[in-house]
């Protein structure tokens, strides 16, 4: 549940700050009209988020045994790709990302009402589809007894709060600190759902190496205890994981932390 609740309130709060630049540029240069179109333009892009997040959900459901445990591996890895991007983008773009929108607003503006909407839609639905997609991962490698839908919803709803408080400048956050450390927190995520996929392709045979068990604290931390529980969810901590697995984890963490903490260069 913890794990989705921080992957919805980061990616929503990210869509909700670029909707309120988009709002705000607009409203300031006497443009209200633009501003329901570029709302139209973000609506269209949460529905279809919505219908992929559910199309993904039924089709696996209806492919054929085998099948689903393959798709399912692949597209955890995919979706660790999506959001490794995502939390490497937002750090490199956050500080140019408001002009960035203005110009083009500037330009829609300039072309038709349904330029101002495809701004708004495509400035969205890219959020929206990772979210979607990565949530449904780590649904996937956390288990439905976390808890991870309604996780989700919490974290997109307290985005969308925090993003109208912020545009209406009743809150101030340091939103610089909070990416930083949310997308470091989704890099141990991000591990996690990576090793549930190549946990799946192993299972099938994929990887057929070193499939013996690298640790086992299950007479420690007991399945479907609260322990267990609380550590799957957010983590998808496993409890005797293969050396395949263990390897893979600290495969992943260890170079994408060390590129995502380093200082930048100053020029």
């Amino acid at each position: 549940m913890l794990a989705n609740f921080l992957i919805g309130l980061r990616e929503g709060l990210e869509a909700a700050l670029i909707v309120g630049i988009l709002v705000a540029y607009l409203i300031k240069t006497n443009n209200p009209k633009g501003a329901k179109q570029v709302l139209w333009g973000v609506a269209t892009a949460v529905l279809t988020s919505v219908l992929v997040g559910i199309g993904i959900a039924e089709f696996i459901s209806l492919v054929p045994a085998g099948t689903n445990e393959i798709i399912s591996g692949i597209a955890s890895m995919i979706a660790v790709g999506f959001v490794t991007w995502m939390i490497f983008w937002m750090a490199r773009q956050s500080r140019g990302l408001k002009n960035s929108l203005h110009q083009r607003i500037d330009s829609a503006v300039a072309t038709s009402a349904i330029s101002l909407m495809g701004v708004a839609f495509f400035s969205v639905i890219r959020e929206g589809i990772e979210t979607s997609v990565f949530i449904w991962s780590a649904t996937r490698a956390t288990g439905v007894d976390t808890n991870p839908i309604l996780g989700a919803v919490l974290g997109l709803a307290l985005a969308a709060g925090l993003g109208y408080l912020i545009y209406r400048g009743a809150l101030k956050i340091n939103l610089s600190k909070f990416f930083k450390y949310t997308g470091a927190f989704l890099i141990i995520v991000a591990a996690g759902i990576f090793v549930y996929g190549v946990g799946e392709l192993q299972e099938l045979g994929w990887f057929p190496f070193l499939t013996q068990t690298s640790y086992d604290l299950s007479g420690v931390i007991t399945k479907d205890s609260w322990l267990e529980t609380l550590l799957r969810g957010t983590i998808s901590f496993k409890t005797a994981p293969t050396i395949l697995e263990t390897l893979i984890w600290f495969a992943y963490v260890i170079p994408v932390s060390f590129l995502y903490l380093k200082p930048a260069k100053k020029t």
